[in-house]
Order: C-alpha cells, then structure tokens, then sequence
C-alpha cells in the first residue's frame, strides 16, 4: 500500500470526522442520542418516544449506525439499539453545552418552556449529594419503570409520571422531594414538581439526571 499525500491524508482523515457531523445533522438524531444514554431501547420503544413512525425512526438509527455511533443487537423479531460506548454520551453532553453557551435561542427556548413553569431554583447534583448524605430529603425517578432499570441513582424511587397523574401518594411528607429525570432538558421532572405541589408536597426538581451524576463520576444502580 502507497504512503498517502499531505492533501490525500487530510481530506481522508476529515472525511471520516465529518461522518459523525452527517450522522447528527438530523434533530431527531440527537435526540435518539440523547434516550439511548438512559439505555437501551427497542425501535418501537424509541419511535414512540419521539413522536416518529418506525420506519423513520430505522432510517435515522441506521445513520447513527453507519457512522458507529449505537450498536444493535436482536431478540427475536425484535431490534435494539444502544450507545456504541459512553463517549458518544459525553459528546452529546458537550453539544448540548456547547449550544447552551453558543446559541441564544436554546437559553431562550429552556427558559421558555422549562424555567417560567418553575418558579423555584432548581437542585444542583452537588446539593443533592449532600442532602443524600444528609438523609433530609427523597429522591424520585420520574422517567419512564425501563429506563429507571437500566439505571438510576443509588436511592432513588421509581415513580414515573404517568403513574403519578393516576396514581394514589404514600411518599413522606416530613421530607422535601427531588424529583429528576434525563438531564437538564427532560420535562418529566418539571410536570412532576408541579403535580406534587398541587397535592401538598415540598418537591423541587433535579438541575440534572442520570447522565449528569454519572459524569461526576458516581455510580449508578441497576434493576427494578
């Protein structure tokens, strides 16, 4: 095999960079990103939960495919899709902050839709730790029972938030609730608080979820 050329190596190198900028070119791709760092998901689980018919939903997985972004596996007729390794989850993670710090209209867009329904300050991860360790305050799971499975913070009650609209409350109420979710632009916790509120309790939600106690480097546990 011949020694590739400066300009050769170059735009080879920059080629295959630039298959993941394609990969994620597409809203609806960052998005999938952004569920498959819960865990891992059917197509169908996923379709639903973007609002998006199964086929393009493949579409858009087999993108992310291509450029090895998620990987698959099958059980039965079944297909399932998850992050390829967790530095796809931190690069997600830095487009996220990256756009917070980048782009006025997503600071505008989660002021909008997030921060006006709350009129509280929301309960950074540190705070929570300590408040954890402490052992003055609860700590709900709101995300859907599947994706408390495949991870959530040691502790932590699953009560996701169609349950919660229905359901009768046996939680203490001598405590403040946390309540979290997916990260820091998951509205479950946001309906969560308020449905809490509504029915007495002193609840508060996360500034972040999973992902983000991850990232500080803190395990998480596994299973119903």
């Amino acid at each position: 095999m011949s020694l590739l050329g400066h300009r050769e190596f170059k735009n080879t190198l920059y080629g295959h960079f630039a298959r993941i900028g394609h990969a994620v070119s597409a809203p609806k791709r960052i998005e999938l990103l952004d569920l498959l760092a819960q865990g891992e998901r059917s197509v169908e689980s996923l379709a639903d939960a973007i609002a998006t018919p199964v086929r393009n939903t493949s579409a858009h997985l087999r993108a992310l495919r291509l450029a090895r972004l998620v990987e698959t596996r099958k059980e039965g007729t079944r297909v399932y899709y998850r992050l390829a390794d967790r530095r796809v989850e931190a690069f997600v993670r830095e487009l996220q902050s990256l756009g917070h710090a980048r782009l006025a209209e997503v600071e505008q867009v989660t002021t909008l839709y997030i921060d006006r329904r709350d009129e509280l300050e929301p309960v950074t991860l540190r705070d929570l730790e300590r408040r954890m360790r402490a052992g003055d305050v609860t700590v709900l799971d709101v995300r859907p029972a599947d994706e408390y499975a495949a991870g959530h913070i040691p502790g932590a009650l699953s009560l996701p938030v169609a349950q919660l609209k229905r359901g009768r409350l046996t939680l203490p109420r001598d405590r403040e609730i946390v309540a979290y979710c997916r990260g820091p632009y998951c509205v479950y916790a946001v309906e969560a608080v308020t449905l809490l509120r509504q029915r007495g309790f002193r609840a508060r939600r996360a500034a972040d979820g999973v992902a983000g106690w991850r990232e500080r480097g803190h395990r998480v546990d596994v299973g119903p």
